[in-house]
């Protein structure tokens, strides 16, 4: 039976689940990051205005973001397994330096999170206003310190610094500064802290246009639609800026990862644009190729006969997956230039007052909802396949990160996780659509916050003293 250290059919399947586990759990922490800071704006939104309509938009997302974090956290707790039983050479080699950082997100992060969520969720009437949102506030800052963390750690896997190689080939840690704010770590965790935000800003417009399209004069529904159309608007824009300066500096630290992003086989000046093809490893060149001739050096370089490697600039041994590269890039950057065409619409009907009544708007709107969370994914495929052979850029191999299992054992943990996953999560994700379809109101009731039940202890003294049963 192959083994994964063999390379071949198990190292595929092993890198796929993984894949699939990560690509699933994305999504999540992603729209906590995103709806936890819109929750905090609604608050101090509440405070400031004294508006109803703040603090029922605020208990309709309190509801949704409550689901989406307990899923976050529980799908992200596979990948743990998913490491220490599929890659074992990457474990003990990279231990040192990943072990430290997850440890640090834990204890500044997820504590920080735990720590006031309860209250963020059931507290209003017990801890005030002001405390209360200082516990919304926290909890979203909670979330961002937890990107960094993750952030950091990826990035470094990316464009490894600050460490030195042990004789059993382990990563020594020798500059924290050095492996936390690496090259790449600036532009990653910019461009995924704001498509978080976008993303989420995508999801509140959809079920805002969605109620707006059944109820027009819904003021709840008008506040969520209206302020996430000004997030995008600014947001959106922001983003393409990120996303070339990222780039940007992809040529000048993984200029291999570029070359497959963008479908570059030869280094040339002048470098085309490759709008659309399909990139043959075995041939070496982009088949059925539509290209516009100097523009892909333009937008690299910022110079029209910019010189731009190409994948022949580089081993063959060294390339990436290329297809999911490739097309993962295109759908990230369509799906972009859809949000633009949407935040750049909901700016013109804005101006003309008629950002409310256009149904087809809406429709699209409705129609882009989960565009966000399909981009981040496509997003993350492009870093991860671009980066292959490697799992640490340049210095570990895929192939030396994989434990000795066989085909058939992670065949079988593979269908496991997928079965587990369509049947849990799949509940779950049906029940946070199912709280989207239900209309926000005018009084939005909060979540429930019983007082906690006491069976024994001396403080049963002060509960309150049982009715009276009918014989008495």
């Amino acid at each position: 039976m192959t083994s994964l250290h063999a390379g071949g059919l198990a190292l595929v399947l092993a890198r796929a689940q993984f894949g699939f586990t990560i690509a699933f759990h994305i999504m999540f922490p992603a729209f906590s990051i995103g709806l936890a800071a819109y929750l905090a704006v609604l608050e101090l939104m509440w405070l400031v205005t004294k508006r109803p309509v703040y603090l029922d938009a605020y208990r309709y997302w309190l509801k949704i973001f409550a689901v989406i974090f307990a899923i976050g956290v529980v799908s992200g707790l596979v990948m743990a397994y998913e490491v220490g039983a599929n890659w074992a050479g990457y474990s003990a080699k990279v231990g040192p330096i990943l072990g430290p950082l997850l440890a640090w997100e834990t204890m500044s992060a997820f504590f920080l999170e735990a720590g006031f969520l309860g209250i963020m969720l059931f507290g209003m009437s017990r801890v005030g206003p002001k405390l209360h949102f200082a516990a919304t506030a926290l909890v979203s800052i909670g979330t961002l310190i937890s990107a960094s963390w993750i952030l950091a750690a990826n990035s470094w896997m990316q464009t490894p610094r600050g460490y030195a190689l042990a004789p059993d080939g382990a990563f020594i840690p020798k500059n924290w500064l050095a492996i936390i704010f690496n090259p790449t770590f600036p532009y990653m965790w910019l461009h995924m802290v704001l498509a978080a935000f976008i993303a989420t800003a995508l999801a509140v417009g959809a079920v805002g246009a969605f109620h707006l399209l059944r109820n027009p004069k819904n003021p709840v529904s008008r506040l969520m639609f209206s302020m996430a159309m000004w997030l995008l608007t600014i947001a959106v824009p922001v983003q393409g800026f990120v996303g070339d300066e990222s780039g940007r500096a992809t040529m000048t630290d993984q200029p291999l990862k570029l070359a497959a992003m963008e479908g570059d086989f030869h280094t040339r000046a002048g470098q085309a644009l490759h709008l659309f093809g399909w990139p043959s490893r075995s041939l070496g060149r982009l088949l059925y190729d539509v290209k516009i001739p100097d523009l892909g050096s333009l937008i690299i370089t910022h110079k029209l006969h910019g010189v731009v490697q190409g994948l022949d600039a580089f081993p063959k041994s060294d390339w990436p997956v290329l297809i999911p590269t490739f097309w993962g890039f295109r759908v990230m950057v369509g799906l972009w230039s859809l949000m633009l065409v949407l935040a750049l619409g909901a700016l013109a009907l804005r101006r003309g007052g008629r950002l409310y009544e256009n149904a087809w708007f809406k429709r699209f709107a409705v129609a882009m909802g989960p565009a966000g969370f399909l981009t981040i994914i496509a997003g993350w495929v492009v870093t991860e396949t671009g980066r292959q052979p490697w799992t640490v850029y340049g210095v570990l191999r895929t192939v030396q990160s994989a434990s000795p299992l066989t085909l058939g054992e992670i065949v079988w943990s593979f269908g496991i996780i997928i079965v587990l996953y369509t049947l849990v999560f799949g509940v779950g994700i049906r029940y946070v659509l199912g709280l989207m379809a239900q209309e926000p109101t005018v009084g939005e009731p909060p979540l429930r916050d019983d007082k906690p039940l006491r069976s024994h202890g001396p403080h049963r003294l002060h509960d309150p003293a049982p009715a009276p049963s009918p014989a008495e």
